[in-house]
Parts: C-alpha cells; structure tokens; sequence
C-alpha cells in the first residue's frame, strides 16, 4: 500500500496595497471623470432594465439615483456601484403579474428591504467569503463574454433590445448567439461607424496616447469617446443623412419641464398590498436574489480593486437594506450591487465612493436638466465602452493563470464560465460552486491522514496517523483504507495530534476495531475514545 499524505502547496506572494486612499477629498480628480464614465453606462442600463421589467420606465432611473446617492455612503465598499440589476428583470416581470399592479410590487420591495436590513444585523453576508477564487473569477470572466457578445448588437446598431441584457435566454425569445446572427443581417451603417470610430478611439487613448502624454490620463477615454460620438453623429445628420443613426438606438431620457413632470417621477406603494400574503413570498424571493447577487458583486469588485480592499459583507446587506426600502417607498425598482457598472468604475480610475456618488448626482441632474444633450449619445458609442471593459475582465491572461494553477483551479473557473453564458448569472454561479466543493471534498478526502508503512526488511506495526481536525467528510477515505489494511498485522491508529474527530469517524473505526478481529488484524488505538455503536 502507498504511503498517502496531505500536498503542500506552495506560499504565494500577495501583493502589497499601496497608495490607499484616505480621504475621498484628495482624489476627486480621479473620481469626478469616473463617476461622469459610470453614469454615462448607467443611464441606458437603468432605463432599458425598466423596460425589461414591465416597470414604469423612470423607476430604473430612481433607483440609480438612490443607489448612488443614498447607498454609496451606507456602503462599506468604496469602488462598487449600485442600482436595478438584469438578474432581478425576470422576478419584476413575473411578480408585477402576480400581485396586479406595479405599486404591489414596491409594497413588496419596502418588505424585501426590511429583510436585508435584518440579514445584515444578523451577519448573515458572511455567507459571500465562502465563494471560492476560482468561481469568481470564472464569474467575471463569463460576465466579460458575455459583455462582449451581447453589446456587438448594439455596437452595430441592429439592436432594440435593452442595454444590458444579461441572460442567455432574452425576454424576446432569442438567444445570445440568434441575437448575434440577427444582427449581421441588419447592420445600421450610422451606427457601426460610430460604433468603430468610438472603439479606434479607446484602444488608442488607453494604449498609445495616455502613455506618451502624462496630463492625458487624467481624463477618460470614454468621455472622449461620448462626447465625440455626439459630434459624429451631428455631422452625419447634415453631411450625409442616410447614415443618420435611428433614435432608437440613441439614449432615450424622458422630458421633465415642470415641476409637475418631476413630481409625477415618483410612486407611491400600494399600501393594501401589506395585507396579503402573496406579498412577503415577492418579497422574500427579491431579498434573497438581491442579496446573493450583491454579494457576489462585492466579492468579485474587492477582487478588480488595485488596492485591494475589503467590503464588510454585513454592512453591504444593510445598506441594500437601505436603499431598496427607499426604493419601495419612492417607486424606484429593486437593487444590488452591479458588476458590470462597478467594472466600468474601476476600469475608469474610481478610487473612493465619491465616484459612485457623483454618478447618482448626474442621473439626478440628468432628469432635470440634460435630457436633450444625453438623448444624442449613440448607443454603439456606449457599446463601444463596454467591449473594452469585457474584454479586461476576460484577458486570454486570465485563462492561462487558471490553467497553471492546475485542474483544481481551472476546471471550477470553466465550468462557471460556460453555465453563466449558457443560463444566467446564479444558475452559473452555483453550478461552478458545485464543483469547487467537489475539489474541497476531494482534498478533505486525501488530507485526512498519514499511512505510515514499515520497510520490507524491518518488522513493525502500520501506522495511521489521523490530522488535527477529522470531520465526517473524511469518513469515506479512513474507511477505504482502514478496508484495504492487510490480513494478520499489526496497526496503531493514532488520533493522539487530533483535537476534533467526528462521530461519523469514531463510529467507523470502533467498527473497524471489531471486524478486524476476523481478519487477524491487531488494532490498538492511541487518543480515541470509546463511543456507543449501535449493535454493540
């Protein structure tokens, strides 16, 4: 029989935070064009996620607005960015026809709050550090795929549909890649130029430019792009109108010219709603949705952030908490955590929540004052944003890192990928976690003990030395080698250095202790108490 012991892996070097910010004051020449950056990408998002959902169509737009503004402080996150989530479109859509009326809905998003609130006192976000490595990073790879392919639509301009659609299965009836082959049939000349031009821009003005020019890395290539693609766009109207860009495929912001118009923004709950009982099960499937998608957020923005800090998971659920009772009492749609504007944050400087803060103050200001300016931006010229922001979550340098980690490492992170790309965000995300607790199983299994085998020539008992905490998931191992132990020795099973053995374990080798006195094995047991069998 082989002698079998725990691998030792080797120590890694982490790296070292360096430059942390301490005050948001000191870097708001980073944070103000980052905010300017994650509000251009939020607009479209918020609105088109509303009109997915069924929602009224501001509804996005407020709950931005209070995610930026409101969550960004009760935060403990300095870089993520908050407001209604692709993922929650299918559970709006569906609870809007269960309960009747989109005001149920926000009764249901006050209760969803409250739960948050109260899984955040009871430190219930503890559950986010159990994700392992690999299956986030398989998470934000995939949401880099998946960027990638579901923006070339837009990027195009033959896609109507809403700007962050996420899912594989679209609320259209088509799919990621039926959506991909509808688009090379209906190609808009307008926007793919723009579309081009904006992409030419970016690569060469994070590439080329900002590195030869110092005084140019203090402003974002995408609000270069933004601003130009307006301008582009403007001399297509008067130069060569065929490849004017449809309005469909420009921002869309609703025109608020009075008071009234602002007022009307705002919903109140159907406060009937609270009587019924159908109510707490939306709200409960909201909270626990909401919650899991934030967390997965946090953990993977803590992983993109360069200097490397820490969100308090309880915390983040208390302050979704926050925001989406507010949500519920002003009409805005429900919230988490997004991955995919925090990426864009990052990818645009963000150092501290003054950036997420600033992007809610625009979308405020948006609503009241920018909407002719806002309503000329190209969506190709977003979309052109996005790519590049998908392909720096999905470098072919991450997969040959993953690859060299070995099997263990690699085979949770594909799997995720490819379960995210063909269902949706936490679907994939629990497939891949499925199998990154199949390796933690595995190596529970191989690293339960030390099987130590006398030489040939020299007489002596085997020696099995359990380790320091023995649970019942290393019961299947200890009983395969207890089994394949030969006939007519002598064995010491040796729990003396353990200071946990399971019941589970204890139970299998006092069965073990009598079985093998058929066999002719003599066993003697060295730190492990006698537990009652049943039977014996």
């Amino acid at each position: 029989m082989s002698k079998t012991a725990p691998a030792s892996e080797a120590s890694v070097a982490l790296p070292q935070p360096t430059g942390i910010p301490n005050s948001p004051w000191k870097t708001l020449g980073k944070d103000l064009p980052a905010g300017l950056v994650v509000f251009l990408v939020a607009l479209p998002l918020c609105l088109g996620i509303s009109l997915a959902s069924g929602a009224p169509l501001l509804a996005g737009i407020i709950s931005g607005i209070i995610g930026g503004v409101i969550v960004s402080w009760v935060s403990g996150s300095q870089l993520s960015v908050s407001g209604p989530a692709a993922g929650l479109t299918a559970i709006i859509l569906s609870a809007i026809s269960t309960l009747g009326s989109f005001e149920a809905v926000l009764a249901a998003t006050v209760i969803a709050g409250i739960l948050q609130m109260i899984l955040g006192v009871a430190k219930a976000g503890i559950i986010g550090l159990y994700f392992p490595t690999s299956v986030i990073r398989g998470m934000l790879a995939a949401i880099g795929l998946i960027l990638i392919l579901k923006q070339i639509p837009h990027f195009v301009g033959a896609d109507a549909d809403y700007f962050e659609d996420m899912d594989f299965l679209q609320f259209n009836g088509q799919n990621t890649f039926s959506a991909l082959k509808a688009a090379m049939g209906g190609i808009s000349a307008g926007s793919a130029l723009v579309g081009l031009v904006s992409l030419s821009i970016l690569l060469l003005w994070d590439n080329v430019l900002t590195k030869r020019v110092a005084f140019l890395r203090l402003v974002p290539g995408a609000l270069i792009v933004v601003v130009l693609s307006i301008v582009l766009n403007n001399l297509l109207d008067v130069a060569a109108p065929v490849l004017r860009i449809r309005p469909e495929h420009l921002v869309s912001l609703p025109s608020i010219t009075a008071w009234q118009d602002f007022a009307n923004v705002f919903t109140a709950p159907d406060w009937a709603a609270f009587r019924r009982p159908v109510t707490y099960t939306v709200a409960f499937t909201i909270a626990i949705v909401a919650s899991l998608e934030t967390l997965l957020s946090v953990e993977a923005v803590d992983k993109l952030d360069p200097h490397k800090r820490v969100t308090p998971p309880n915390r983040e659920l208390l302050a979704q908490g926050v925001g989406n009772l507010l949500n519920g009492l002003l009409g805005g749609l429900p919230m988490t955590a997004v991955i995919v504007r925090s990426s864009a944050n990052i990818n645009a400087g963000g150092q501290t929540r003054m950036s997420t803060f600033f992007h809610g103050l625009l979308l405020l200001t948006s609503l009241l004052f920018l909407e002719s300016v806002l309503n000329q931006i190209p969506l190709s010229a977003l979309a052109a944003v996005l790519l590049v922001v998908g392909y720096k979550l999905t470098k072919p340098a991450l997969y040959r890192t993953q690859w060299n980690l070995g099997l263990q490492q690699f085979l949770p992170f594909i799997i995720t990928i490819i379960a995210i790309l063909f269902t949706d965000l936490l679907k994939g995300v629990s497939i891949g976690l499925i199998v990154g607790i199949f390796y933690i199983l595995k190596a529970n299994y191989e690293s339960a003990y030390f099987l130590s085998i006398p030489p040939a020539q020299q007489a002596g008992p085997l020696h099995l030395k359990l380790s320091e905490q023995v649970s019942f998931l290393n019961k299947a191992s200890i009983v395969k080698v207890l089994n394949e132990l030969p006939n007519n020795t002598h064995v010491i099973i040796d729990g003396t250095n353990s200071s946990h053995i399971d019941y589970d374990v204890l139970e299998a080798i006092q069965n073990f202790n009598v079985s093998a006195q058929e066999r002719g094995i003599n066993v003697e047991l060295r730190g492990i108490k006698h537990v009652q069998v049943l039977g014996h």
